[in-house]
């Protein structure tokens, strides 16, 4: 697969404005990027180490995890060694431990020459401690490991010191004992413990597809179903991410993502673009999100009153509310509205604007309203809208740094809206999101 056969999903110069965006949103998070052995050892992989600098630059913590599979693979067919699986998800005898350690020596030596190269500051270090996987279905799995314990004061002072810690599956017992750990449940592991934002999976497999499918974005639910019904659909060397993406998930960890790396720019593209390349699985941060009922527009009066004492938002009467009660989402925590917002259509639905965005001040600064924007955009991509506007007198940074809106002018409203905006007087901000 060549560079120029790929060039829809390069990031190009004029995209960097895009990417502005998301540096705040990301500034000081913690990223755990999962390396296939088979990665490493592509052509573009210099590539996907200069995305690792880029990432390094606008100040994201990275955690970097290798696999050996494919360095193991190689090394077993030129010394003529049988070996018991070289994926680590099986058992481990001792002639795979042994070629096992050596490949991941080397592969180790290559992640770090080429993380020096690029200017960046790595260790490695003992902060896995790995138990024995012991007995699973009757059958020892040897050498097999577990972990048993990750060190993260260790961790965490790594990476106060703008140094990226580098993990091999290769780690200790509490006796020193060598034991071989699946790199997939690795990451997924330090992913959880590091209250890292994002778990990136970066292989050389096409990327998730079901029936020839590509899946983009995935509820970790949806992504647990098919696992628990139908898990022949997934691609045989991918079912080993995808149920640790989902382990991290419930553990905590918001996304995982699963991408092919041997596209240029794919870790950048998959972080900073709206669309991404590859598939992303998140927590359903949306569940305390629902449709409102006829029962909730005195509610949504009240929480509305809030915002029209202060001006932020236009008056609307509970009649009003009560008969446009379908275009309304609601934020429900323990069985009581703290927020709410408003979908209208234009154009024939092919632009919708979010209105009446308001949360209770007490569940303020605490991601309710980012979620419920976040909600009503996807709410308005499943209806086929191509853009979400928004209009506000005192909430533009809210829409502009933390929902990645980007402030545009009253000639990017449609006409209906563009009439009633110089009838009003408010003199809002015009934002918008493309979708």
């Amino acid at each position: 697969m060549n560079n120029d056969e790929n060039n829809e999903h390069n990031i190009k110069p004029t995209d960097l404005r895009g990417i502005l965006k998301y540096v705040p949103m990301f500034r000081d998070h913690v990223f755990v990027l999962a390396l296939d052995g088979s990665l490493v050892a592509h052509e573009n992989f210099q590539n996907v180490l200069l995305d690792i600098a880029v990432l390094r630059s606008l100040n994201i913590k990275v955690v970097l995890v290798h696999g050996i599979g494919h360095q193991l693979k190689l090394l077993a067919e030129t010394k003529q060694v049988a070996i018991t699986d070289p994926h680590g998800e099986l058992k481990t005898d001792a002639a795979t431990l042994k070629l096992a350690t050596e490949a991941a020596a080397v592969v180790s030596l290559e992640v770090m020459q080429g993380l020096t190269r690029n200017g960046l500051r790595c260790a490695m270090c003992n902060g896995v401690r790995s138990k024995e996987v012991g007995i699973v279905k009757g059958e020892d799995q040897l050498s097999s490991g577990a972990v048993d314990k990750l060190d993260e004061v260790l961790f965490d002072k790594l990476l106060a010191a703008d140094t990226i810690p580098l993990v091999t599956p290769i780690a200790f017992s509490r006796e020193g004992t060598t034991l071989r750990i699946n790199s997939d449940l690795l990451a997924a592991e330090l992913a959880s413990k590091l209250n890292a934002s994002k778990l990136i999976y970066m292989t050389t497999q096409d990327g998730l597809k079901i029936d020839d499918q590509p899946l983009t974005n995935l509820p970790v639910g949806d992504l647990e179903t098919l696992l628990a019904t139908s898990p022949e659909k997934i691609p045989e060397r991918l079912r080993s991410k995808v149920k640790h993406a989902v382990k991290a998930i419930n553990a905590g960890t918001p996304r995982a993502h699963i991408l092919d790396g041997r596209f240029f720019g794919a870790l950048l593209n998959e972080i900073f673009d709206k669309v991404g390349i590859g598939t992303m699985v998140y927590s359903n941060d949306y569940q305390s999100i629902r449709r409102a009922i006829q029962a909730d527009a005195h509610s949504i009066y009240n929480i509305t009153r809030n915002g029209v004492r202060t001006e932020s938002l236009r008056e609307r009467s509970q009649e009003s509310i009560e008969a446009a009660i379908s275009d309304y989402l609601v934020y429900e925590i323990d069985g009581s509205i703290v927020g709410c917002v408003n979908l209208k259509s234009y154009d024939g639905g092919e632009m919708i604007e979010v209105g009446s965005v308001y949360v209770l001040p007490f569940y303020q600064n605490k991601g309710v309203g980012r979620k419920m924007v976040e909600f009503a955009c996807a709410e308005a991509k499943e209806r086929g809208s191509n853009r979400v506007i928004a209009m506000t007198t005192q909430a533009s940074k809210f829409f502009s740094k933390v929902c990645a809106f980007t402030e545009g002018t009253v000639e990017d409203l449609p006409a209906e809206r563009k009439q009633d905006y110089l009838k009003n007087g408010r003199h809002s901000k015009v934002l918008y999101i493309d979708l």
